[in-house]
């Protein structure tokens, strides 16, 4: 009987799983049908009532719509802005002046603007805004979304300004200095790591490193130590933020003293002077999103708390133990990103009328990408609610006993997988780390602090397999490749292979061997570090 809850419990995965890589099923059918079978596992064999479980579900409509759809959507309509008001061109002469190289500009954009994106705003931008560029610079579409996938997995711990870390922190009743300094040493290696499998993925294996291997280091060492160094001397908000700044310097100044010229990744590009004015207006809706998403920011309270309190507390989820689902109205990124988004293309010279346009376009262009990350949403809200996550975490907790620390980061990747939320697998398992360290040696702090830590590493690596990770990648990039395919007038076959190479299926079936490398790596990290720096 117990076995078969468990089972029942991963149906809705499995059924991702094979629909989205085996069947091909379009992800918009796929997460809808994942969203019925949830349902009906959570009424029957969960014993939930019906009415009850629609509330979650409806709150799992709520959080998919705000905040994430909103960012997702003002993110998209930023780039597709960019790209109509013609500045996208000037920012990619603007790129290919700091290098020519295909490698350099993917870690530049990947990982260390993606990185910035990922420490500021979080929900899904730092996928789309960085992979959309990269199609705008004619890069390959799947190894731009396989990148910004790889390259968005270590930071998500410490997004937006690392809410993540803090809210597990607050729910386990744990030091979030600590906390993030254990988080810091667990992901180390992965973060020195990232940047090489950018740069292989995007030229090809380990070939591409030839010529770049020393700036791919330096770039990953520009996260991994200063993340370690900030969470030891001041806490976690800044362990993203700080680093991409040292990243994004650092690959700049290497590109100009280890200068590549490879005709293979050569990136081709009008070359001519960009002055400082027209340097500025091209990239005006990037300022702003940066400005505004810092002052906006708890780093300002006297701003972010009279635009906090436009927020609205309704009760949706109906369940035990519920709590209000607030909307917050203004200090959001969503918000920000729009306000950005107006403003840098007044700046532009562009008309309101061509704006709500571009905006309408976007739109259309993302109606299969709202439904399936509704349905995702929906679906982790009901498998939380029934008790289903739960039960999965367990019977891995009770399968692998002494050993648990290194199945630990597959606990929180199996709730960012669920979620795509490195916030929501951490309020999903953070608890069960603790309890499970409980369990192992009762009243050691240091063990359930570093099972927590653990979750919240594995949840980053987790996000990089979420079905809702991927319906952002496409998203983002597919407007991209239409725009990239109407410029360079790309013969019809050619662009339907561009096309099919970034549906669902070869995404997921694409990205799995760096999951399963992530997740071995994570694993022995938690599981030999545990005697080093715990006990």
């Amino acid at each position: 009987m117990w076995i078969m809850m468990v089972f029942l419990a991963v149906l809705p995965l499995l059924w991702l799983i094979v629909a989205l890589s085996i069947l091909k099923v379009p992800a918009w059918k796929a997460c809808g049908v994942a969203a019925i079978i949830s349902f009906i596992v959570a009424v029957v064999p969960f014993g939930k009532e019906a009415g009850i479980m629609a509330t979650g579900a409806l709150e799992g409509v709520a959080l998919a719509i705000w905040p994430i759809l909103l960012v997702i959507t003002s993110a998209i309509f930023t780039y597709n802005l960019v790209v109509r008001t013609g500045a996208m061109e000037t920012i990619k002469t603007m790129l290919t002046s700091v290098s020519s190289d295909m490698r350099i500009l993917s870690l530049l954009l990947a990982w260390g603007f993606g990185a910035f994106m990922e420490g500021m705003a979080g929900f899904g931008t730092a996928v789309a805004i960085p992979a959309a560029m990269m199609v705008g610079l004619g890069f390959h579409p799947l190894k731009s979304i396989l990148a910004c996938l790889v390259a968005n997995s270590v930071p998500t711990t410490f997004g937006s300004i690392a809410i993540p870390t803090t809210t597990l922190a607050t729910l386990t009743h744990l030091d979030s200095v600590g906390l993030g300094q254990f988080i810091a040493i667990q992901l180390f290696i992965l973060n020195t790591l990232s940047p090489f499998f950018v740069v292989m993925i995007m030229g090809g294996g380990p070939k591409a490193l030839k010529g770049v291997f020393l700036p791919t280091l330096i770039s990953g060492l520009a996260l991994s130590v200063p993340e370690l160094l900030i969470n030891m001397a001041m806490g976690p908000e800044l362990s993203v933020i700080v680093p991409s700044a040292i990243i994004m310097g650092s690959i700049v100044v290497c590109a100009k003293i280890f200068k590549t010229d490879d005709p293979e990744y050569r990136v081709e590009a009008e070359v001519r002077q960009i002055s400082s004015s027209e340097g500025i207006s091209a990239t005006m809706p990037f300022i702003l999103i940066f400005v505004l998403l810092i002052i906006t920011s708890k780093f300002f309270p006297f701003i972010n708390g009279p635009l906090s309190a436009f927020k609205t507390s309704v009760q949706i989820y109906a369940g035990p133990g519920a709590s209000p689902y607030t909307f917050v109205w203004v200090a959001t990124p969503g918000i920000m990103i729009f306000l950005s988004a107006f403003l840098g293309g007044a700046y532009q010279k562009a008309s309101f009328g061509k704006m709500l346009g571009v905006l309408g376009d976007t739109f259309k262009g993302l109606k299969f990408t709202y439904v399936t990350i509704i349905c995702v949403v929906m679906t982790a809200k009901l498998m939380t609610y029934s008790g289903m996550t739960a039960e999965i975490a367990g019977a891995l907790v009770a399968a692998t006993g002494s050993m648990y620390p290194a199945f630990a980061p597959l606990v929180g990747a199996l709730g960012a997988f669920i979620t795509g939320s490195g916030t929501n697998a951490n309020v999903l398992f953070g608890p069960l780390q603790t309890a499970a360290a409980a369990q192992m040696v009762p009243g050691d702090t240091g063990l359930a602090m570093w099972l927590a830590a653990t979750n919240s590493a594995g949840a980053g690596i987790g996000k990089m397999f979420s079905p809702q990770s991927i319906a952002i990648g496409i998203g983002a990039v597919a407007p991209a490749l239409e725009a990239y395919i109407s410029e360079k007038k790309v013969e019809s076959g050619e662009a339907d292979s561009l096309r099919q190479s970034i549906q669902a299926n070869v995404i997921m079936q694409s990205i799995a061997k760096y999951f399963v490398i992530y997740i071995v790596v994570a694993g022995i990290c938690a599981y030999f570090g545990l005697s080093m720096f715990v006990h």
